[in-house]
C-alpha cells in the first residue's frame, strides 16, 4: 500500500512540471548542503598559520602558550609569530617519533652519556647502539620534554622556532665573520659566499653557517676537508645522506652523494648543500629549526618522514648558536618571525625532563 502511495506521489511531481520544479531544487539544495558540508570537514582539517595578535589565541583549547607568547613579544616588539595549527593530537605525534619493534632506526637519539636522566633512553632498545655506535634511541619521555613548545617559548631556546629566511640587515657579514673564527669556515671570502648564498635562496645565512658547524664540528671532517671517492675528492659539508650503522657506511654513502653531485670543491659542497636544504626541507615548509628535526608539516602529503637529523638535541643545540650570533651583530630585535605548533589535546602541565 505505502509503496503504491509512493509510485502516486512521484508520478504526480512528474506530470506537474511545477512541483518537479520546486523538488529539483530542493534535490539540489540538499546536495549542495551535503557537499558544503564535506567541504567545511576536510578544511577543518587542513593545517593553518594565522599571525597571533595577542587576542586570536584559545587558551582553553592550547593551554600555557599565550602568557609565554606575550611575554616574548613585550621584550621584542619588533618580533612576529605566527599560530601554526598543526591539527595533530599531541599523543599520537608522540607515539609516531617513539621507537617501535617495526622501525628499523630510530627516529630520534641522544649521545650515550651519563649527562641525560636513565629515563631518557627509550623502552624497547634501552641500551642498543645505533649511528656510528655512540647513540642511543629515547623514551617518549624525553620526546616530550624536547617537543612540547612550551618548554622553547624562553629567551633561550625560542630561535627553535625562527622563520628561517633572509632578512634584510638581520643577518651580517661580521656576524658570519665571529661565528666562523677558528673553524673551517674562517674566511672572510667564505663569509661573503654565504651571506650571498642565503639571499639568493632567501634563507638565514646565520642557520646556514650553523647547520654547517653542528654537522662538521669546528674543525671540520674529512667530508669538509675533502673525502677521496672512486678517483676523485670530494665536499659534503651538510653531510646530506650521511647515515649508515658503522663510521665506514656514513663516509661511503655522503661521499656516494657528493660524487654524484659533483661536489668536487668545498664551494659546490656549500652552494649544493644550501639548495638541498631549501629543497627538501623549506620548500616543504618545514621551515624552522624545529620543523626540520620534527616533520609534523603534511604540506608534501607525509608526516614523521622527512626529518633532517636524528640528534633529538640538534635544534636546541644549533638555535642556540643562532641566538648567539644575533645578539653579536646586534641584529636580534630586527623583523624577525617565529612559528609555534599547536598541537591538538595539549596537557595542562608544560612537559617535563
Amino acid at each position: 500500500m505505502k509503496n503504491l502511495n509512493y509510485k502516486k506521489i512521484i508520478k504526480n511531481i512528474i506530470s506537474n512540471p511545477k512541483k518537479l520544479r520546486i523538488a529539483c531544487s530542493l534535490i539540489l539544495i540538499l546536495l549542495l548542503i551535503i557537499l558544503l558540508f564535506f567541504i567545511l570537514l576536510e578544511e577543518n582539517k587542513k593545517q593553518k598559520y594565522i599571525e597571533y595578535n595577542g587576542k586570536n589565541l584559545n587558551e582553553s583549547q592550547y593551554p600555557g602558550y599565550k602568557e609565554l607568547i606575550d611575554t616574548l613579544r613585550g621584550n621584542h616588539p619588533n618580533w612576529s609569530f605566527t599560530l601554526f595549527y598543526t591539527k595533530l593530537d599531541w599523543n599520537e605525534v608522540v607515539e609516531n617519533e617513539g621507537h617501535s619493534d617495526n622501525r628499523t632506526s630510530p627516529l630520534n637519539l641522544i649521545p650515550d652519556s651519563s649527562e641525560y636522566p636513565e629515563d631518557w633512553k627509550c623502552e624497547i632498545d634501552k641500551d642498543k647502539r645505533f649511528d656510528n655506535g655512540t647513540w642511543l634511541c629515547v623514551s617518549d619521555k624525553a620526546i616530550k620534554y624536547q617537543m612540547d613548545p612550551r618548554n622553547i617559548l624562553n629567551e633561550e631556546n625560542i630561535f627553535q622556532f625562527l622563520e628561517l629566511k633572509y632578512v634584510e640587515g638581520a643577518q651580517t657579514v661580521d656576524g658570519i665573520n665571529e661565528m666562523t673564527t677558528n673553524t673551517f669556515l674562517e674566511g672572510e671570502s667564505i663569509s661573503n659566499a654565504l651571506i650571498e648564498a642565503g639571499k639568493n635562496a632567501n634563507v638565514d645565512p646565520y642557520f646556514i653557517t650553523s647547520r654547517l658547524i653542528q654537522e662538521q664540528g669546528r674543525n671540520g671532517t674529512v667530508l669538509s676537508r675533502g673525502y677521496e671517492y672512486n678517483g676523485s675528492i670530494v665536499y659534503n659539508p651538510f653531510n646530506i645522506n650521511a647515515s649508515g650503522n658503522s663510521q665506514s657506511e656514513i663516509l661511503q654513502n655522503a661521499a656516494e652523494y657528493a660524487y654524484n653531485q659533483g661536489w668536487d670543491t668545498l664551494e659546490k659542497g656549500l652552494l649544493g648543500g644550501v639548495e638541498f636544504v631549501k629543497r627538501s626541507y623549506i620548500n616543504k615548509g618545514q621551515n624552522t629549526l624545529y620543523l626540520q628535526k620534527f616533520d609534523i608539516v603534511n604540506q608534501d602529503e607525509s608526516l614523521y618522514s622527512n626529518q633532517y637529523m636524528q640528534n633529538l638535541l640538534a635544534s636546541m643545540s644549533e638555535a642556540s648558536n643562532m641566538l648567539k650570533i644575533y645578539q653579536f651583530s646586534n641584529t636580534v630585535d630586527t623583523k624577525l618571525n617565529f612559528i609555534i605548533p599547536l598541537y591538538e589535546n595539549m596537557p595542562e602541565e608544560i612537559s617535563e625532563k
